[in-house]
């Protein structure tokens, strides 16, 4: 463990309320009840939410529907008094907020005054860029926004390696943010945010592995995550699986075929900490629904306990621990195979 990793550890726990505490105990308690049971009971308020500035991105990546412009729901950025709304009902017992799902975040325009938002509701406050947009001015701001923890995509070490998968992207310019982002906190004396670089491993880049983590020492970067790729046809194969097994979500069949390498359990976790909410207020079960096709609410027609607490979403966390395999989306989920640096 890092002297970062331990800050941020203690950050993190620095949120805990006596509130938040009692609210988690009250959801790890149901979810195993409910395991035990196969009864959908749910006990509490959501300990974590992923919100969604905006679906709109400038790169293309080939595995992202952001990228590849292939959703069929409406790209739009998230309207500044939803997201206020809806952290005034859930913040004294939310502890983390990813304010990310798809799309690039720093192009939202309130971006970082509702980060400062829910930082100031003592919110823990994390979000995934991909590095384009970290100005003087952006990397001046996100360290004053009280933004707990910044994971920035990196995968790859050279321009011709991070194309490859990062399409229309720009190396030099993430770098150049990171430095500004590591000079911007020692400036304002401020151990937050955290700095990450996520390195999404896939064939193209598995050789550069080790120059990413020298790549972080060199820069001032806290850590580095190496994540698995999702792949959408991964069956017949993709030349983005890696060759090195520990980084790949699948593994090859004798007849020369892929399969997953996890085993899918009944029951979800997730469904009972957690929740999606995209740009327009759609509440949808986890970050594996990128097209929102699983909507068990919408926020700008309900309230989130309503919601929360309501038919359709029982029957859909029911549904799970009956049978996860019959899920679409579960099927080509990660769960159990991520992978950390």
């Amino acid at each position: 463990m890092t002297r970062g990793t331990l800050q941020d550890g203690l950050n993190l726990a620095s949120k805990l309320t006596p509130r938040r505490a009692w609210n988690a105990l009250q959801v790890v308690s149901s979810y195993a009840l409910a395991r035990l049971t196969k009864k959908p009971r749910h006990w509490g308020s959501p300990v974590s939410i992923s919100f969604e500035p905006t679906t709109s991105c400038n790169l293309r990546c080939p595995e992202c529907p952001s990228g590849l412009r292939s959703f069929t729901r409406p790209t739009g950025m998230l309207p500044d008094h939803l997201f206020k709304q809806t952290i005034d009902q859930l913040h004294s017992r939310l502890l983390y907020l990813l304010f990310y799902f798809q799309g690039e975040p720093y192009l939202h325009p309130s971006f970082l005054d509702l980060v400062n938002y829910a930082s100031d509701k003592g919110v823990y406050t994390a979000t995934s860029t991909n590095g384009h947009f970290l100005s003087e001015e952006n990397a001046r701001k996100t360290v004053e926004s009280g933004l707990d923890r910044l994971i920035i995509s990196l995968d790859g070490t050279t321009q011709e390696v991070y194309k490859q998968y990062r399409v229309g992207g720009n190396l030099s310019k993430v770098l150049e943010g990171t430095k500004r982002l590591v000079a911007q906190k020692r400036a304002l004396k401020s151990k937050t945010p955290y700095l990450i670089f996520q390195f999404l491993v896939v064939k193209p880049n598995e050789h550069q592995i080790e120059e990413a983590k020298a790549l972080a020492k060199e820069l001032g970067v806290d850590d580095v995550w190496f994540k698995t790729a999702q792949i959408y046809d991964y069956q017949n194969g993709s030349p983005l699986i890696p060759t090195i097994d520990y980084y790949s979500r699948y593994k090859a069949e004798p007849n020369g075929t892929y399969s997953l390498k996890n085993k899918l359990i009944d029951g979800c976790w997730k469904m009972w900490h957690s929740c999606v909410i995209t740009w327009d207020g759609l509440v949808v079960p986890c970050c594996f629904d990128k097209d929102a096709q699983h909507r068990l609410g919408n926020l700008q027609q309900q309230s989130f306990k309503d919601l929360w607490k309501s038919e359709t979403y029982k029957r859909f966390r029911g549904s799970l621990l009956q049978s996860r395999s019959r899920i679409d989306m579960c099927r080509n989920c990660s769960e159990g195979t991520k992978v950390w640096g």
